[in-house]
C-alpha cells in the first residue's frame, strides 16, 4: 500500500513555507540594487504590477498542478500529460543546479554573521576582506558545510515538524527584524532622499530594459519554474483557498523585498552622499558596501548583526525550499524514503558545491565560457533554464491541459476563482511573449551585446 504523502497541516503552514521559499537573498540585496539602478520609484511601480499579473498567473499554474496531481515535478507533469513529462525533468534540473551554490553563498552569510555577532564587524569593512576569505579553500568550505547541514537538518524532519515548524518561527521573525532595520535606516541624516528616490516613480526613468529587469527580478525572486511550488503545492490541501494563498505568498514575498529596499537604499544613500553607483552589484553589495554602511552609523555593529541574522533566516527559507524540491522528486522518481533522498541530494549538493567555492581561489584559472563556476550555474539556471521551463509552464497550462483545468483545481470545495479573466489572459498570451523576451535578453546580457 502506497504511503500517504505528507501534507501541511493547514493554510498557515503552506502560506509561511511557501512565501519563505519565495523570499531569499534576491530580496535583501538583488531587488535594492535593481531597484536603484532602474530609477528607484519607477521600477517599483512595474515590479508590483508585474507581480499581480505575471507572477500571480504563474504561481498559480505551479501550485494548482502540484495539488490535483499531489507529486513533485516529473511525476506532476507525466501524470497530467505523458508527452509532457519532459518539462518536469527540465524544470526538476533547476534546483539541482541552484541548492548547492546557493548554499556556498549562504556560508558566506553565515560567515559574516559569526563574524558581526563574535565582534569582529571592524575587519569586515577592509576592501580586501571578502575577496581574502571566499578565495581560501578551506575557510569558506566549512561555513558551506554548516548552512548545508542545518537546511538538511529542517529537512529531514519532514514537511510539518521540518518545514512548516521552522517556517512558522524563521518568517515572523524574519519580518520584525526588517521592520526594525528599515525605521533605523529611514532616520539616519541624509536618508530621506534614499526614501524619496525609490518610492516616488519618476516616469521619464521608465524604458524596456526597466520592465525586462523587473521582470527577471520577480521570476527570480518568486521561485517560479524551479518545481518548488509544484512540490509545495503538491503537500496542501484540497479544502485550502488557493487563489488567496498565492496573493498571500506574494504580500509576503513582495512585502519583505519592499522592506529590503528601505533598509538598503536610504542607507547606501546616507553612507554615500547620495551616490546610487554606491550600490553596486552582486555579493559586493552586500558583503562589501554594507559592512561600510553599517561601520559608519551610531550602534551600525548592533543593526549590522541584525542585518546578518535577518539575511541568514531569508538564505535558509529558501535553501530548506529548494532542497525540499529535490529530495521530493529523487523521493518520487524512486521511490525511496525520505533519509536516503536526503543523503543523495546532499551528496549531489557537495559534490557541485565545492566547485563553486573552489572557483573564487584556488579553480579561479578554471572557465566555462568565461564565467568562473558559480557564475556559470548561476547563468544556466536562471537565465537559461528557469525561462525556458516557464514557458513551457505556459504553454502546457494554455493550450494543453487549458486554463479550465488549473481554474477548477483552484475551486475545489466550492471556493472561488475570481481571477479567471486575467489568469486566462496573462498565461496563454502576455506571459509566454515576456519570458521570451527575459531570455533573450539575458543571453545578449550574459554575452555582453545588450547590458540589462
Amino acid at each position: 500500500m502506497e504511503k500517504e504523502r505528507s501534507s501541511f497541516t493547514g493554510k498557515i503552514g503552506f502560506v509561511l513555507a511557501a512565501a519563505g521559499s519565495a523570499v531569499g537573498l534576491g530580496n535583501i540585496w538583488r531587488f535594492p540594487y535593481l531597484a536603484a539602478k532602474y530609477g528607484g520609484g519607477i521600477f517599483l511601480l512595474v515590479y508590483l504590477i508585474l507581480a499581480v499579473t505575471f507572477g500571480f498567473a504563474l504561481m498559480t499554474a505551479e501550485i494548482a498542478i502540484g495539488r490535483k496531481t499531489g507529486l513533485s515535478a516529473i511525476g506532476a507533469f507525466k501524470k497530467l500529460g505523458k508527452k509532457y513529462a519532459f518539462i518536469g525533468y527540465l524544470e526538476s534540473i533547476v534546483p539541482i543546479i541552484i541548492l548547492p551554490y546557493y548554499c556556498v553563498i549562504g556560508g558566506w552569510v553565515t560567515k559574516y554573521m559569526v563574524t558581526f555577532i563574535s565582534g569582529g564587524a571592524i575587519h569586515t569593512i577592509a576592501d580586501d576582506y571578502f575577496g581574502a576569505f571566499i578565495g581560501q579553500p578551506l575557510a569558506p568550505m566549512i561555513y558551506f558545510a554548516v548552512f548545508l547541514g542545518l537546511t538538511t537538518a529542517v529537512i529531514c524532519l519532514g514537511v510539518e515538524k521540518g518545514i512548516e515548524k521552522v517556517s512558522k518561527i524563521m518568517m515572523p521573525v524574519l519580518v520584525v527584524l526588517s521592520v526594525i532595520i528599515a525605521v533605523y535606516a529611514m532616520f539616519l541624516p541624509g536618508a530621506m532622499e534614499g526614501v524619496k528616490y525609490y518610492l516616488l516613480p519618476d516616469f521619464s526613468q521608465f524604458s524596456v530594459t526597466t520592465v525586462l529587469a523587473a521582470m527577471g527580478q520577480m521570476f527570480y525572486s518568486m521561485s517560479l519554474a524551479m518545481g518548488i511550488m509544484v512540490t509545495y503545492g503538491s503537500y496542501m490541501k484540497k479544502e485550502v483557498n488557493l487563489e488567496s494563498s498565492v496573493r498571500q505568498i506574494e504580500i509576503f514575498d513582495t512585502g519583505i523585498a519592499f522592506i529590503a529596499g528601505l533598509i538598503v537604499i536610504p542607507a547606501v544613500f546616507a553612507f554615500s552622499g547620495g551616490d546610487e553607483a554606491a550600490l553596486g552589484k552582486g555579493p559586493g553589495l552586500m558583503f562589501v558596501t554594507l559592512p561600510k554602511v553599517f561601520e559608519s552609523m551610531a550602534g551600525g555593529t548592533f543593526i549590522g548583526t541584525l542585518f546578518f541574522v535577518l539575511v541568514l533566516f531569508a538564505a535558509l527559507t529558501s535553501s530548506i525550499s529548494l532542497m525540499e524540491a529535490v529530495v521530493s522528486i529523487i523521493q518520487d522518481k524512486f521511490k525511496i524514503s525520505r533519509g536516503r533522498s536526503c543523503f543523495f541530494t546532499v551528496l549531489i549538493s557537495v559534490l557541485l558545491g565545492v566547485p563553486s567555492s573552489l572557483g573564487n581561489g584556488a579553480w579561479s584559472g578554471i572557465k566555462i565560457i568565461g564565467m568562473d563556476f558559480l557564475s556559470f550555474f548561476d547563468f544556466i539556471s536562471n537565465s537559461v533554464l528557469m525561462p525556458i521551463v516557464a514557458f513551457f509552464i505556459c504553454i502546457f497550462a494554455g493550450y494543453v491541459i487549458k486554463p479550465k483545468t488549473i481554474i477548477e483545481e483552484a475551486e475545489e470545495h466550492g471556493q472561488k476563482f475570481s481571477e479567471k479573466g486575467l489568469f486566462t489572459v496573462v498565461i496563454r498570451y502576455v506571459a509566454p511573449i515576456c519570458i521570451v523576451l527575459i531570455l533573450i535578453s539575458s543571453v545578449l546580457d550574459a554575452m555582453g551585446i545588450m547590458k540589462i
